[in-house]
């Protein structure tokens, strides 16, 4: 069993929080979409969401750098967040340009990925916790 250092521990829980903002905000952005069905008065709210979530986008992309260690923690976490903040990106392109037929399917894939990245990262935790990770 290894111990982590405080440095290590408060840049796992930043990871975490930026994953759950993330996660937050791409179901606030879920919540607002479907609210633009009814009314376009929430057209304000869903921009809003937007930028929130590309900024917590790119949140977790800085949690992750910063969890990573050179010779310490996996540079997993990088990937997923790089990869994230380009789907993202690609999203408020077709959002911008109004292409519902591919946003609003990216936006569904966003939000499972966003999901399981939460649960990836909560699941480390719990085995930290429980002295059973490395």
């Amino acid at each position: 069993m290894t111990i982590r250092t405080t440095a290590e521990h408060r840049s796992l829980t930043f990871l975490q929080v930026a994953t759950a903002l993330q996660t937050l905000a791409i179901f606030f952005q879920a919540a607002t979409a479907g609210l633009l069905l009814s009314s376009s008065h929430t057209e304000v709210l869903h921009s809003v969401g937007a930028r929130v979530m590309y900024g917590a986008s790119m949140l977790y992309v800085l949690a992750a750098i910063l969890a990573w260690r050179p010779g310490g923690g996996a540079p997993r976490p990088i990937l997923y967040a790089s990869g994230f903040l380009v789907l993202a990106s690609v999203q408020v392109v077709l959002g911008i340009a109004h292409i519902p037929s591919l946003h609003v399917p990216l936006g569904v894939l966003m939000f499972g990925l966003s999901v399981l990245a939460l649960g990836q990262v909560l699941a480390a935790r719990f085995s930290e916790r429980s002295g059973t990770g490395s």
